[in-house]
């Protein structure tokens, strides 16, 4: 058993920044070429790929190119969404994610508000 649990979510003005956190846990080995990252879904839409870190390199969706980082600290089986400039339609819950080998696990959710 795996669990994901986040950390970082708020309310923050347009233009600001947060940095969310998400560490695994459990019984089961989690390898660096597991792919581990960040979804979100705001009111009303569908769940959508926020960025992903696999044991190589990283993927953003083209909103959020230039504005988030993600990186990873496998010893600590930890990833992390650094957000900057951030703006009112990033709003949503953020889901943490570990694709291991075709079986997703998935945290509980932060709210990230980003209104002024």
């Amino acid at each position: 058993q795996v669990q994901l649990v986040e950390s970082g979510g708020g309310l923050v003005q347009p233009g600001g920044s947060l940095r969310l956190s998400c560490t695994a846990s459990g019984t089961i080995t989690i390898y660096s070429i597991n792919p581990m990252g960040w979804y979100r879904q705001a009111p009303g839409k569908q769940r959508e790929l926020v960025a992903v870190h696999g044991s190589m390199s990283a993927n953003y969706s083209d909103s959020v190119k230039g504005r988030f980082t993600i990186s990873r600290d496998n010893a600590k089986k930890t990833v992390y969404l650094q957000m900057n400039s951030l703006k009112p339609e990033d709003t949503a819950v953020y889901y943490c994610n570990l694709d291991r080998w075709g079986v997703d696990y998935w945290g509980q959710g932060t709210q990230v508000t980003v209104s002024s």
